[in-house]
């Protein structure tokens, strides 16, 4: 059964499979393009994104905003932007697998909904979630970020991309630019899918 944005969204905000939806204070559904060729795909929401109940609207949403604007030439409205879990865990702290498991059904309709021809995991924890659930290897970030690999999902090719959270470049500023190195590659497969007719002649 297929299922809309719409209505992944108001599951999620009646969910109550794990108990993150006690402490939290809003749902962090996701948002963007519905037909987006690019996901981006963290962890959690934090203490900004819980209070606004919209991904990626701290400080390290705003450097991802500004790298998709730069880098790719896209704006937020583009792109998908969300979270593997919808709730913010307490603190800050990592997801457990409980909680993983709970939250992973949403995100996964949340992919066949879109049908984005990449998805970028931003982190650690969501590349390792996301690769083993498509069975692709994973060992760590700074091994595996930065390459494009490509999976057939339900009879579509579909890319996966691993790089660093834009958090760890507020807190390792080099990393800033290792990111952006990760997204010019992305800017490739943009440009080959909306080549028109006239291009190839051109």
């Amino acid at each position: 059964m297929e299922y809309s944005i719409e209505e992944i969204v108001d599951e999620i905000l009646r969910c109550r499979n794990c108990t993150l939806y006690i402490s939290k204070k809003n749902y962090v559904p996701g948002e963007g393009n519905e037909n987006a060729q690019i996901m981006f795909i963290g962890e959690a929401p934090g203490r900004e994104e819980d209070e606004q109940g919209k991904p990626f609207v701290g400080n390290a949403g705003k450097l991802l905003t500004s790298m998709i604007e730069s880098v790719l030439g896209l704006s937020r409205k583009d792109v998908y932007i969300t979270n593997i879990l919808k709730c913010r865990p307490p603190n800050n702290r990592d997801p457990m697998e409980k909680e993983i498991d709970a939250c992973f059904p949403y995100l996964v309709r949340q992919i066949e909904a879109i049908d984005p021809d990449v998805v970028v995991c931003l982190g650690r924890h969501s590349a390792r979630v996301i690769f083993e659930h498509f069975q692709i290897p994973f060992r760590s970030i700074t091994r595996d970020r930065g390459v494009l690999r490509e999976k057939d999902v339900d009879g579509k090719k579909m890319r996966f991309m691993a790089t660093y959270h834009p958090a760890a470049a507020l807190y390792k500023p080099p990393l800033k630019e290792v990111i952006e190195e990760d997204f010019r590659k992305l800017t490739a497969v943009i440009k080959r899918k909306n080549r028109t007719l006239f291009d190839f002649f051109s």
